[in-house]
């Protein structure tokens, strides 16, 4: 069994983030596996020792993904493809999903993983254009897959609830927090993913142009949170304090 698993690189939750014109400046910053990724690396990985197969990691961004893609090759994949071109520097989700579904395509694979969503967007759109683009079915926020007979039966989180849905493969399914634990790699897994083969493909390789990856949305600003304001302690018993609070929503905050 084939599988392919989506990753995707992203700043450490716990960097400093600055933005200058309207981008996030990448200087200082930390970069790491999307935590929901990693989920689906995981999930792809225990298929792999139950199923047999192999694992492709599939990433899409500039020279410093290799690292990410060395880290899931430790953990355990086989092999990866970094898509790396300057066309797809401003590629919207759509340039994304159209790029990593061309290179699907010419991998072939019985199934594709993907994290439910990148940590750094947070656009949860991907996957989903993702599948449209294949013509494949598809599962999302899934916390169990099992994998039998072509076919898999995924358990999703849904509006509080759990539902469970069945698909013929191949398929795009999307990784929810609770799908498993992702291990660590292991530093013979380290020294095993030096080397493991990274193919490098560009737009043209892709049989994509400029024009199809021209972005159909863009980015009008992006600016920082305002600063909180200074924090109002109110005293008194609770009588006195929701007399003091309706009193200073009306006069001073004005909201009511």
């Amino acid at each position: 069994m084939k599988i392919v698993v989506c990753i995707k690189q992203v700043p450490d939750t716990e960097t400093r983030i600055r933005v200058a014109d309207g981008k996030v400046v990448e200087t200082d910053v930390n970069w790491i596996v999307s935590p929901y990724d990693e989920f689906a690396l995981e999930e792809a990985l225990k298929i792999k020792e139950a199923k047999g197969g192999e694992v492709v990691l599939l990433s899409l961004g500039p020279e410093r993904v290799v690292s990410a893609l060395r880290n899931g090759l430790a953990m355990g994949a086989d092999s990866a493809v970094h898509l790396k071109d300057a066309k797809f520097d401003a590629a919207d989700t759509l340039g994304i999903a159209q790029a990593l579904a061309a290179a699907v395509k010419g991998l072939s694979p019985d199934l594709v993983l993907a994290g439910q969503q990148g940590v750094g967007g947070d656009n949860s759109q991907v996957p989903g254009l993702l599948a449209e683009l294949l013509d494949w079915p598809q599962v999302t926020v899934a916390v169990m897959i099992e994998i039998q007979d072509g076919k898999a039966a995924v358990e999703r989180e849904f509006a509080g609830a759990h539902e469970t849905w069945a698909t013929a493969l191949p398929a795009v399914i999307s990784a929810q927090k609770g799908l498993n634990e992702p291990r660590y790699a292991s530093l013979k897994g380290i020294m095993a993913a030096k080397k493991k083969m990274i193919e490098t493909k560009d737009a043209a390789a892709l049989g994509l142009s400029a024009e199809s990856l021209a972005p159909k949305t863009r980015i009008v600003s992006m600016d920082m949170p305002a600063a909180r304001g200074t924090v109002k302690m109110i005293e008194g018993d609770p009588e006195t304090q929701s007399r003091e609070l309706l009193r200073l929503l009306h006069e001073e905050a004005k909201v009511i």
